[in-house]
């Protein structure tokens, strides 16, 4: 099997136990629960310690990972700075409440197992921190290690299979040791997420805006039809906007994730900016929610470990907070799937693995979903300084890997567009 480089004595993620399954929607609408993927851990910063209730409400129903040990509640404050750490975040195929009164019968569709069409591995490196998420795109066809379920018996290793069938076959902890032969990286916490969240995060903010260029977006398919131009969408038109694919791009699922990612990106702003942090009534809302709309492996059903996870984000800039797609190619077998470009991801795996910061060199979209509305920021050049160093300051220079162009992504700094398409 293809695996990075890294230590033998890496830590594994174990066995999720396998969840409620509410009705069946169709794959591509599990895409609106990336939206919680790194976000809420700042809000939880703020309001998980406060709310004793959300102690029970969160570590209700959590999933035991192989290898936790009983220890003692972390005390409060960010997480150790020598430590790096990586979250999966895994969106599956469900509808929860909220989502069926929008989508009525593609709710009830037969349901023929859960996929996992949301993939997203959050890594934070040890300080300074820099956070960078992964997207996995749904059709990337892997290899898959030998697994355990939830019932004890063992899931057979696969040569081949769909990244979105490894829910299914064995629960969470078969698609975080997949990504963890893929990339070398440990996987210390886990959390499955209601996507039925996105609607009730945007509206507990006041709405995202986001920017359509283009000639517009219209699918009809995904119940959206946005002229040129910025739009603050919310609720069900947030889903609407997660959801297309016809509406952006060449109208590939890797256009759609470009897409999110501008989503992601602009909503990650402004959760952390301090107008939502200052504001108690939206962070204890948007604390509630993650309550309510995720599974997470037992160590981090610790509202306290949430509060650490969250404190860890404080202060990371805006460019040093990057979005990007793993990077695959065409399937030489199915011109419908694709498959890893492990070169391109190689330097990818080792920047993360060394805690070096990223620099993008790619598009901001290979698939076209989006289009960059501003340029790129860069960092201006400091003059010398006279000044004495500062006692126990680092005199390390500021180490970039630039990736190569086969990678897409942008930072939270960066404002994109989607490149609508008037498909139907």
């Amino acid at each position: 099997m293809r695996r990075a480089s890294h230590d033998e004595d890496r830590q594994t993620v174990a066995r999720h136990a396998h969840l409620p399954t509410p009705s069946r929607l169709s794959g591509a609408l599990t895409l609106v629960g990336i939206s919680l993927c790194v976000v809420l851990f700042s809000a939880v910063a703020v309001a998980g310690f406060v709310l004793t209730d959300l102690a029970n409400r969160v570590s209700d129903g959590a999933v035991t990972l192989d290898g936790d040990a009983d220890v003692a509640p972390p005390g409060l404050g960010a997480y150790p700075d020598d430590k790096p750490f990586n979250i999966l975040v895994v969106g599956t195929d469900e509808c929860g409440e909220i989502t069926k009164q929008y989508m009525g019968k593609r709710c009830s569709d037969k349901d023929d197992g859960v996929r996992n069409d949301v993939n997203l591995l959050v890594h934070v490196s040890a300080a300074p921190r820099n956070v960078t998420v992964v997207s996995f795109p749904r059709d990337l066809q892997v290899e898959v290690p030998t697994c355990t379920r939830e019932d004890g018996s063992t899931a057979s290793s696969m040569k081949k299979a769909d990244f979105n069938s490894l829910f299914d076959h064995a629960g969470i902890p078969c698609i975080a040791n997949t990504i963890t032969e893929l990339s070398g990286l440990p996987v210390e916490f886990a959390a499955k997420i209601s996507f039925d969240g996105v609607i009730q995060v945007t509206d507990a903010i006041g709405g995202v805006e986001v920017c359509v260029a283009g000639k517009g977006i219209r699918d009809s398919e995904a119940g959206i039809d946005l002229p040129p131009g910025p739009h603050t969408i919310s609720g069900k038109d947030a889903l609407a906007f997660l959801r297309t694919r016809h509406g952006v791009g060449d109208g590939s699922d890797l256009a759609r994730i470009s897409n999110q990612q501008q989503y992601m990106s602009r909503l990650a702003k402004k959760v952390l900016s301090a107008e939502t942090l200052t504001d108690p009534t939206k962070v204890l809302k948007l604390a509630n929610i993650v309550a309510d709309n995720i599974v997470p492996s037992d160590k981090l059903s610790n509202p306290l470990t949430m509060a650490q996870l969250g404190l860890a984000l404080k202060g990371v800039p805006f460019d040093d907070f990057v979005f990007v797609q793993y990077p695959n190619r065409t399937d030489p077998s199915n011109a419908n799937k694709v498959v890893p470009d492990y070169a391109a991801a190689k330097p990818l795996w080792a920047a993360l693995i060394a805690g070096d910061p990223i620099q993008l060199s790619g598009d901001v979209a290979n698939h076209s979903g989006v289009v960059e509305s501003t340029p790129a920021p860069t960092t201006p050049v400091a003059p010398p300084s006279t000044a004495a160093p500062t006692p126990g300051a680092s005199t390390a220079p500021d180490t970039r890997v630039t990736l190569p162009p086969e990678i897409s992504g942008q930072t939270v700094e960066q404002d994109t567009c989607s490149k609508g398409n008037l498909a139907k």
